[in-house]
């Protein structure tokens, strides 16, 4: 079973250079108003549809779950070579967990958050630390 994304883009071409990025490979169908990755060792259709009239997280935010520090900071060096870093979060409580971040996001403003869960713990974050509020 994969989860499946169609997001609406206003410009194909830049979303489709994001998302390269972003999954480290080429989407597999490429079409004139339309892209689909399936990213490799991650369970999801994502597809990219253009429409003019795009702006901003039309959803709170999109993010990677990675099972280490080391897939975190692999990730965060590689997106941070290409531009893309917005801003990073270590030792954070979000979600009732303690945990390393990233954030980058994408040619319509959506954003993306990569992270690494450390520890469960019993206390909520503080708005300003966490992305669910």
């Amino acid at each position: 079973m994969k989860i499946h994304i169609g997001l609406n883009t206003s410009s194909l071409s830049k979303a489709v250079a994001f998302y390269t990025h972003l999954f480290n490979e080429p989407p597999v169908k490429h079409k004139e108003d339309y892209a689909k990755f399936l990213p490799a060792g991650v369970p999801v259709n994502f597809t990219l549809n253009v429409h003019p009239d795009v702006t901003g997280n039309q959803v709170e935010h999109f993010g990677l779950q990675l099972p280490d520090a080391d897939t975190l900071a692999y990730h965060k060096q590689r997106l941070q070579q290409e531009g893309f870093l917005a801003r990073e979060e270590a030792d954070t409580t979000c979600c009732y967990a303690l945990q390393d971040k990233f954030w980058v996001t994408d040619p319509d403003g959506n954003e993306w958050e990569f992270f690494y869960t450390k520890a469960d713990v019993e206390t909520a974050a503080r708005e300003s630390d966490c992305c669910a509020f």
